[in-house]
């Protein structure tokens, strides 16, 4: 337990507990801290086994296309950036507990309960949405590959190819969360399942945006599959708000 964790929670029996500024912004530091370090310790496992991740991630490539690596700090480089993102995602959980106990203080007894059953659930949208990158991944360079012709000759860069599936994993896991979002704003009053059916439209065009811009590499297989997934989730979240009456 961390010394933010021993904040006193706002109580229905007790009243409510303003923390000064000071203290509000001394507890961000501590978790930031925290998050930070989980980052690191996860970023430091997956330094560690970057090989057998490397052959994971290029397996969607045909056998005969080489990876080219074209400056001297490239192999460095993408194994540090496969470093960051694997820390990111086993980091999650703890993330996600400390971004929980930073709001949970400015929350009622009630909204507190009815928020914290959907944490794990953030957790699994997080996996679901990194998987959906896996799945979608061969396709996708496939797809970008078909392009290339008779009278072309591909010759990948290895940062190029990495910065595309990395970025791909993260935009996948951290846009799947949007439900999650959706249903904690419900459970404090700020959205319903009306607002959300009467702005289905600039939902749509939203979500088709944002899948077009958080996909990397311009194909269109990414932004399709992440914009279908994301309008699944909209649609079955909007029937679990206004299932439970909101």
């Amino acid at each position: 337990m961390t010394a933010a964790d021993s904040v006193p929670e706002p109580s229905a029996s007790t009243g409510e507990r303003v923390m000064p500024l000071v203290d509000h912004l001394a507890e961000l530091r501590n978790r930031l801290i925290w998050s930070v370090l989980a980052i690191a310790a996860g970023a430091a496992a997956g330094f560690a086994v970057s090989e057998p991740i490397i052959a994971i991630l290029r397996a969607p490539l045909p056998p005969e296309l080489p990876l080219v690596v074209t400056s001297v700090g490239d192999a460095f480089a993408i194994r540090l950036r496969i470093a960051v993102v694997a820390g990111v995602i086993l980091a999650m959980p703890v993330l996600l507990w400390h971004l929980w106990r930073f709001i949970a203080p400015g929350l009622t007894a009630g909204e507190r309960r009815a928020i914290l059953p959907w944490i794990p659930a953030a957790l699994a949208f997080f996996v679901l949405g990194v998987s959906i990158a896996y799945i979608v991944m061969p396709f996708a360079t496939e797809f970008l590959l078909s392009f290339v012709g008779d009278e072309l000759t591909p010759l990948l860069s290895v940062r190029e190819y990495f910065d595309f599936v990395t970025t791909l994993f993260l935009a996948f896991g951290i846009l799947m969360e949007f439900p999650i979002l959706l249903i904690g704003l419900s459970k404090v009053g700020i959205v319903t399942s009306e607002r959300l059916r009467r702005a289905r439209r600039m939902a749509i065009l939203g979500i088709a945006i944002f899948a077009a811009v958080a996909t990397p590499g311009g194909d269109l297989v990414s932004p399709a599959a992440l914009g279908l997934t994301l309008y699944v989730l909209f649609e079955l979240t909007t029937l679990v708000i206004a299932r439970a009456g909101r």
